[in-house]
């Protein structure tokens, strides 16, 4: 599926090719909820990052999170990229060189209508701030970290996506 983003301003325009567009996993972890998720949560999607294309690329600024997990003596630099506009502020996507072929938009910049998931994944609870309240389903999966299924995986568990 073609997905068409923007950030709010409509300064950075993009588009992507995107075998996995279900936006049902939900990370509350502190960097997600502070750099996207307003609702407590991001959701990322799963794209072909071969196929970004981008104009106003020169109003895209780059942050790379520092991350301490509570078992770590000292915080880390992420190396996940995460895009966003330099004038507006909004997320745009994540893109992480441990795994060159793909690309995570945040779901919230898609202005391509997205597909409603039949079920929703709740992942890095353990992180999440007391004031969000999972809202979850009775077929919603919940993970204190990451969980082992990735999103192609959830997208061919269900029946769902390209390779469907």
């Amino acid at each position: 599926m073609q997905l068409e983003g923007s950030c709010q301003c409509g300064t950075v325009r993009f588009r992507v090719e995107s075998p996995h567009p279900y936006p049902y996993q939900r990370c509350y972890c502190s960097v997600c909820r502070k750099t996207q998720g307003g609702g407590g949560y991001a959701i990322n999607l799963g794209a072909d990052h071969a196929s970004l294309r981008v104009t106003g690329k020169q109003h895209i600024t780059i942050y790379h999170a520092r991350l301490k997990d509570p078992e770590d003596a000292r915080a880390h630099r992420s190396a996940a990229e995460r895009h966003f506009c330099a004038r507006c502020g909004s997320a745009l996507w994540l893109y992480d060189a441990r795994w060159p072929e793909l690309v995570h938009p945040f779901a919230s910049a898609i202005d391509t209508p997205l597909p409603e998931p039949p079920d929703s994944t709740h992942i890095m609870l353990a992180f999440k701030a007391p004031w969000v309240a999972v809202e979850a389903g009775p077929k919603d999966r919940r993970h204190d970290r990451y969980p082992e299924e990735s999103i192609a995986e959830w997208h061919a568990r269900h029946g769902l996506g390209e390779e469907a």
